[in-house]
């Protein structure tokens, strides 16, 4: 947490270090904020190898547009969370028009996984199984109100930032959020998900 902040108060200078060809700012980056854009990427792929090849293709583009940064426009988490959605919402869309048949892999075996200090194994295991309960429920909302509820919900964004990632009107967004929430709790409790 104390480097993102770091990276928040500096983001401007790592981006001058990068454009002036620092590989150890890149490095910086890429690694204060993979596993937030990996975690996006998987909540809408539902696949570790998927979210993988985004991420990896997120950061390609980051890598692209550094001379688009503007730290008077914002700060640089700000910036690259927003060109992630923007890119991996642009891909969800695409699936979506163009179905294929995967499956999606453990991502607990992805090399993004935090493991929780300090807890016992057993607390582990049934967190563990709750997030991938959850996601099962997420994987099976209808795909308009599963693209609200993941950026409200789990990416926290506000009402408008919804409506300009998504471009529509911010009714929609509200009413899709709330249906899909409700949807939500009721194929959790089919699942009979504890602890939900």
């Amino acid at each position: 947490m104390e480097a993102l902040k770091a990276a928040e108060n500096n983001g401007a200078d790592l981006v001058r270090r990068c454009r002036a060809g620092d590989g150890a700012a890149w490095e910086e980056i890429v690694s204060l904020y993979s596993r937030r854009i990996f975690n996006l990427a998987y909540r809408f792929t539902s696949s570790v190898e998927a979210a993988d090849d985004l991420t990896q293709e997120v950061f390609i583009r980051i890598y692209k547009t550094l001379e688009q940064f503007d730290p008077k426009q914002g700060n640089l988490p700000s910036w690259l969370m927003r060109l992630a959605r923007n890119l991996i919402i642009d891909d969800y869309r695409h699936r979506q028009r163009n179905p294929q048949n995967a499956y999606a892999d453990d991502v607990e075996n992805h090399t993004f996984h935090l493991r929780a200090v300090g807890t016992s194994a057993h607390k582990e295991i049934e967190r563990r199984e709750l997030r991938h309960q959850v996601q099962e429920g997420i994987d099976k909302l209808p795909p308009d109100l599963r693209t609200c509820v993941i950026l409200r919900d789990i990416e926290e964004l506000s009402y408008k930032e919804i409506v300009d990632a998504l471009e529509i009107p911010e009714g929609t967004v509200k009413s899709r959020i709330n249906r899909g929430r409700i949807e939500l709790a009721k194929i959790l409790r089919r699942m009979k998900v504890v602890g939900v």
